[in-house]
C-alpha cells in the first residue's frame, strides 16, 4: 500500500495565538537547577524522573527518586522568574518481603488536579505505591487561646480568670506538603502511568499488564479496566508501555503497548475494555525491517492534544500525530534523531535503546517537543513543517542570549557550528519535556538538571 505524503492529507488550519507561538522563535534561559555535572552526584537521588506543569497556572512540579518539588514563579501575569517554592519526600524506599523485592523512592509520574481552592493536589507514584498530596500555604498563625500557653502547654483551669477571644498573628510563609491518600497493593508490576478523568473524581493506574481505574475518595479497592496477563507467561507478546484519558470525554482512554500499537477504549461498552473500541497501527515496510524494529517501534510516551482530536506517540525514533478518526496511518510522522539509525548496535550494547523519551503539546497544538541525546531537544511546528534543535546546557545558556539552534553533522565535512554524530553524548540525555499551557515558557529535565525557557518576545 503506497503512503500518501503529509501534504495531501487536508489537515485543519490552526492559528496561533499572538501569546504562542509555534515554536517560539527566541527562547532564552529563565532558571536552571540540579547537579552541574553527572558525576558530582553521590547517587541516582538527584535524577528527575518527572515534570509537569498545572493547567493554567503559573506553576510547574519536577519529580526526582524520591523527593518532588514545586516551582512558582513569582508574578502571575509577568515575565518573573521560577524558584524553587517547596520540596517535599514523596515516597521511601520499601521492601516487599513476599517476593523480597525493593521498592526504590522514585517518582515515576506525577500529575496535577484541578485546582478548586486556595491548596494544590498532586497524585505521585512509584513503581507500586500512589499518593495523594495537598500542597498549601500558611502566612498566619492564631495565638491567645484559653487553654494554652504561647509555648504550647496546657494551663490550670483554676487560674484561668478570664475569656480570651483567639487573634491571627502574622508570620512567615510556610509551605506544608501532606498526603491525603495513599493507593496501595493493586499492581503486580511497576506502574508506568497515571492519568486523572476529565470528571475530577476517577484517574487510572497502569504497569506492564493492567490498568486500574480508581476513585481519588476510596483508597481500598479498585477496578481493574484492562487485562493483557495471558494464562501462560510464555505466551506473552506485549506489555503496556502508556495510558492516558481523553481531555474531555470521562469514558475514553487510550494506552500504548510495546508493539507500537494504540488501543482506544471506550468504558461504556463493558466493565473489563478486554475490546477496543479503536486500533491505531502505522504498517511497517517489510524492507526496513531489522533485528532492532520490534525494539525502536516500542511507543514511550502517548498524549492527547488539548482540543482531543489528536493524540501524539512517540517511539524510539520519531513523533507521530495521528488523527482519532483515521486509525491506519498517522497523518503526521516528525523524525528526531534519524541520524542514530546506524548506531542502533552500539545503542543496543549500552542499553540506550530502552530509554522512555517523553513528548508534549504547546497550549494551541500547534507545536510539539521531545527530548534527545546529548543534552538537545527538538521542536516542531505542525503548520509550517519547520523543525528546530535546541541544546540544554548551562555553558550555552547565557542570561539574556537566545538559544542557537544545532545541527548534527552525519558525515563528510563537518561545519564550524555543526556537531558529528560520533561526538554526542549518550549519557547526556532529555527523557522528560513540558510546555506551559498558557506561556511560551518550556521545562527541560536534562537527567540531573531542570532547566526553564522562555520566549524572548512575546
Amino acid at each position: 500500500m503506497k503512503l500518501l505524503p503529509i501534504k495531501q492529507l487536508q489537515l485543519p488550519v490552526r492559528s496561533c495565538s499572538k501569546v504562542q507561538r509555534c515554536p517560539p522563535a527566541h527562547l532564552r534561559i529563565k532558571g536552571a537547577w540540579g547537579i552541574r555535572k553527572a558525576s558530582e552526584c553521590p547517587s541516582r537521588l538527584w535524577k528527575v524522573q518527572g515534570l509537569r506543569f498545572r493547567s493554567q497556572a503559573q506553576r510547574s512540579l519536577l519529580g526526582s527518586s524520591g523527593c518532588a518539588e514545586d516551582k512558582n514563579k513569582s508574578r502571575p501575569h509577568s515575565r518573573g522568574e521560577y524558584n524553587v517554592y517547596s520540596t517535599f519526600q514523596s515516597h521511601e524506599p520499601e521492601f516487599d518481603y513476599l517476593k523480597s523485592l525493593e521498592i526504590e523512592e522514585k517518582i515515576n509520574k506525577i500529575r496535577w488536579l484541578p485546582q478548586q481552592n486556595a491548596a494544590h493536589f498532586l497524585l505521585s507514584t512509584n513503581d507500586k505505591t500512589i499518593k495523594l498530596w495537598k500542597i498549601s500555604e500558611r502566612d498566619k498563625r492564631a495565638e491567645g487561646y484559653n487553654l494554652k500557653d504561647e509555648d504550647g502547654r496546657l494551663r490550670d483551669p483554676f487560674r484561668i480568670t478570664a475569656l480570651r477571644v483567639p487573634i491571627l498573628k502574622p508570620m512567615d510563609l510556610m509551605v506544608e506538603a501532606s498526603p491525603r491518600r495513599i493507593f496501595a497493593n493493586a499492581h503486580t508490576y511497576h506502574i508506568n502511568s497515571i492519568s486523572v478523568n476529565s470528571d475530577h473524581e476517577t484517574y487510572l493506574s497502569a504497569d506492564d499488564l493492567r490498568i486500574n481505574l480508581w476513585h481519588l475518595e476510596i483508597t481500598d479497592r479498585s477496578f481493574n479496566i484492562v487485562d493483557i496477563k495471558p494464562a501462560n507467561m510464555e505466551e506473552l507478546t506485549e506489555v503496556i508501555t502508556a495510558a492516558e484519558f481523553h481531555p474531555h470525554q470521562c469514558n475514553v482512554f487510550v494506552y500504548s503497548s510495546s508493539k507500537g500499537t494504540i488501543r482506544l477504549c471506550d468504558m461504556r461498552s463493558s466493565a473489563l475494555c478486554d475490546r477496543h473500541s479503536k486500533f491505531f497501527e502505522e504498517p511497517e515496510d517489510p524492507s526496513s525491517r531489522s533485528f532492532f524494529s520490534e525494539i525502536i517501534s516500542s511507543i514511550s510516551d502517548v498524549k492527547f492534544s488539548h482540543s482531543g482530536r489528536y493524540m501524539m506517540t512517540r517511539d524510539y525514533l520519531s513523533v507521530k500525530v495521528w488523527d482519532l478518526n483515521m486509525e491506519s496511518r498517522p497523518v503526521e510522522t516528525h523524525q528526531v534523531h534519524e541520524y542514530l539509525r546506524s548506531k542502533l548496535c552500539s545503542l543496543y550494547e549500552n542499553d540506550c535503546i530502552f530509554d522512555k523519551f517523553e513528548c508534549c503539546w504547546n497550549g494551541s497544538d500547534s507545536a510539539i517537543m521531545t527530548g534527545s541525546y546529548n543534552n538537545f531537544f527538538r521542536m516542531f511546528d505542525r503548520d509550517t513543517r519547520r523543525d528546530v534543535t535546541l541544546e540544554a546546557s548551562r555553558e550555552s545558556s547565557k542570561p539574556r542570549a537566545s538559544l542557537k539552534p544545532r545541527k548534527v553533522c552525519t558525515g563528510g565535512k563537518r561545519k564550524k557550528d555543526e556537531i558529528s554524530v560520533d561526538s554526542l553524548d549518550f549519557n547526556k540525555k532529555i527523557l522528560h519535556t513540558a510546555w506551559h499551557p498558557a506561556d511560551n515558557v518550556i521545562a527541560v529535565a536534562a537527567t540531573n538538571n531542570l532547566y526553564i525557557f522562555q520566549d524572548k518576545i512575546n
